[in-house]
């Protein structure tokens, strides 16, 4: 009992921390969770004051929150974070928090010797040279070679439509999803929804196919767009691909 009472902050910082990297992906992604976890998982493993390790737990909490939430909420934009980026960035920057906050840590145990830079910076460049070395090849594979792309904000769909999804289409060029919106004023509505999820339109080569896109990603930007036809007067066919 004792022992779960010094180590509370640690097992609460990291059911926290499991819940907000699981939650937005589905179905979980095992590599995305691990990914998020790891720089929590890290820190409270190395961390001895109770006062620093909330605090620079926290912190690490704030900056996993902001990687996944807000895209799986369904926000896009340059400041939404991209998937690939959990995998690459968000390591790196969780590499200098525990980093930072390693320092100051030793520094607040009396007679403990600090971090030596040298460590501290050779750690920083393993860290950010191994997650770019992962983001490059993660890329291509999640890119080109993976599997079809989630829900994107296209689905649920709009409410009062039925919605009829296809099985998936995957070619040289990466794969695709696509489903029937059935209803009154499909096509309008689908395309007021896919607004109001932040896809704005694109010119087309083709005059009965609309394209919408949008676009999420800090520093390395994934664009999603999703195809409109309308196949019968209350049918209108989407197709989404990353």
């Amino acid at each position: 009992m004792k022992t779960m009472g010094e180590h509370w902050w640690r097992i609460a910082l990291i059911a926290a921390a499991a819940t907000v990297a699981v939650w937005p992906w589905n179905p979980p992604s095992v590599l995305f969770v691990l990914f998020g976890l790891a720089p929590m998982l890290i820190w409270c493993g190395i961390a001895r004051d109770r006062r620093t390790g909330l605090t620079v737990g926290l912190i690490l909490l704030a900056l996993l929150t902001w990687f996944v939430v807000p895209r799986g909420l369904g926000f896009s934009g340059r400041w939404v974070p991209s998937d690939i980026e959990v995998l690459w960035l968000h390591s790196v920057l969780g590499a200098v928090v525990c980093g930072i906050g390693a320092r100051a840590d030793h520094g607040r145990r009396a007679g403990s010797p600090r971090l030596p830079g040298a460590v501290f910076t050779g750690c920083f460049f393993t860290a950010f040279l191994f997650s770019g070395f992962l983001f490059a090849g993660l890329t291509l594979v999640l890119r080109h070679e993976g599997p079809p792309p989630g829900d994107e904000g296209v689905l649920p769909g709009p409410p009062g439509l039925s919605i009829t999804e296809h099985d998936p289409s995957c070619g040289s060029g990466g794969c695709s999803r696509t489903l029937d919106a059935i209803g009154d004023r499909a096509s309008e509505r689908t395309r007021q929804h896919l607004t109001d999820q932040g896809f704005t339109p694109r010119p087309t080569h083709s005059p009965d196919i609309e394209q919408l896109c949008r676009t999420t990603g800090l520093v390395t930007t994934q664009e999603v767009c999703a195809e409109l036809r309308t196949v019968a007067p209350d049918t209108v066919r989407v197709l989404w691909y990353v």
